[in-house]
């Protein structure tokens, strides 16, 4: 008899917390954005509430052009997530480490080397969030003159993944001997040369880091645009995605599975896990007054500027107290511009309503009450088809994150939702995800001349 289907959980890393206004709370971590030993109690803390990954999001560029808006935000700067999910993999010993990196402004074979390093020095906890790059001011860090049009990142993201999952495949499992006494330190049957041609990549490989400990690390993607469904349906294991009803979660849920079938996948083998933005408290009015503490310390500045980057246009100087402008379809983030339009027109929302909407979830779900309310929607979404688990987004560090680990984590055992004890030592174990197999096996062999 197979075990009981359980919520899977990942905790979304995010300098000072989810809330847009989340650094002047009193009792915020202020500097945790680039203060590793706030990280290592964050991480901690969420390996004891028994989250299955840390989630950290990036871009390569600062978020917005305007200076004199961007000194009231705090994601201006923070530590590269790679440096710090490697360094938080030695502290911990069962959460995984998904961190972001761009297969747009990046080279396959370079993010498939980092990974796998990564990968063995976690012990098989780390996983890969495949983005495109969505801020436009990314290109002049990369000598381009212009951000290229959604199609164009696409295309070259599916190529980039391939080469990325090849040169994984370098080497066979049992290619390492490490013969003393015949002084044989691998096989080279066990070797390969991917030798990828194709119009975005020339990719000869084989890479320099043994297969990892996964096999390959989890391969995640967070595009909900008809681009990034396919790419999710046809190479992701684990699927984030932004949702602000559970009807939109559930078409997005059924669409993935749907899609990830027609690739010949199991369905079964992707873990969707929606963003969900939550305050927690004992009583429903004592949640209701934290967030309402945080919604007052946002700046309309800090609102607009909010806007800005999420509808992917220029709101700076608009009335925050007057109707929400319309906008035209954005491709560059037409998924979450186009949701959020949406939400303003259909509930006649302000300008400052809709930052107040978003100002912590970003076009997420958010629940506010006690913790059997936040269970209750857990619960809803997870049975009735709409997720696999949750990215939570804590308000503000570290008092958010411990609220959940603290209300929210022993609702959902009390229930028999959530686990009580780790159920392996990797990431995909713990997802329950199979460890894929080589490209390579049971095809002839090529021989791999590493001299060539």
């Amino acid at each position: 008899m197979s075990e009981a289907r359980q919520i899977k959980l990942g905790m979304f890393l995010r300098q000072c917390g989810h809330h847009i206004a989340a650094w002047r709370h009193p009792d915020t971590w202020e500097d945790s954005g680039v203060n590793f030993q706030r990280s290592i109690q964050i991480a901690k803390t969420a390996e004891r509430g028994l989250f299955d990954l840390i989630f950290s999001a990036d871009n390569v560029a600062l978020p917005h052009d305007d200076v004199t808006t961007l000194t009231r935000v705090s994601d201006a700067a923070w530590i590269e997530p790679f440096t710090l999910m490697a360094a938080l993999s030695s502290v911990t010993e069962h959460i995984g480490f998904v961190c972001t990196a761009t297969t747009t402004y990046d080279e396959p074979y370079f993010v498939a080397r980092k990974f796998a390093s990564l990968d063995h020095v976690s012990g098989g906890r780390s996983g890969w969030n495949m983005v495109t790059s969505g801020v436009k001011t990314e290109a002049a860090n990369f000598g381009r003159d212009f951000h290229p049009a959604k199609s164009d990142r696409y295309r070259r993201a599916r190529e980039f993944i391939d080469v990325v999952r090849g040169l994984w495949d370098s080497w066979d499992d049992d290619a390492f001997l490490r013969d003393k006494a015949d002084g044989k330190f691998f096989d080279a049957d066990r070797l390969h040369v991917l030798n990828h041609v194709g119009p975005q990549f020339k990719v000869r490989g084989p890479l320099n880091v043994a297969r990892s400990p996964q096999g390959q690390p989890v391969l995640v993607q967070a595009g909900s645009s008809e681009d990034g469904r396919d790419v999710a349906a046809e190479t992701a294991e684990v699927v984030f995605t932004a949702t602000t009803t559970i009807d939109d979660a559930r078409e997005f849920y059924s669409d993935i599975r749907s899609r990830a079938a027609k690739y010949g996948r199991d369905p079964d083998d992707i873990k969707i896990m929606p963003g969900f933005f939550v305050t927690v408290a004992p009583t429903r009015q004592e949640a209701r007054d934290k967030l309402e503490q945080l919604q007052k310390l946002i700046h309309p500045e800090m609102g607009l500027t909010l806007l800005s980057k999420y509808t992917g246009f220029d709101l700076s100087g608009c009335d925050v107290d007057a109707p929400m402008p319309e906008f035209p379809d954005n491709n560059i983030i037409s998924s979450r511009s186009i949701m959020l339009r949406d939400m303003a027109r259909r509930e006649n929302l302000t300008v400052r309503q809709l930052y107040e909407r978003v100002a912590g979830s970003r076009g997420h779900f958010q629940v506010c009450g006690t913790p059997q309310d936040v269970a209750d929607h857990m619960e809803e979404w997870f049975t009735t088809g709409a997720a696999d688990g949750f990215n939570v987004m804590p308000p503000f560090f570290p008092v958010s994150l411990n609220d959940f680990v603290e209300l929210v984590t022993p609702e959902l055992q009390r229930r028999g939702l959530f686990r009580t004890k780790y159920e392996g030592k990797t990431l995909r174990e713990n997802l329950g995800l199979p460890r894929p197999e080589s490209m390579y096996k049971g095809r002839a062999h090529a021989p791999a001349d590493a001299a060539e």
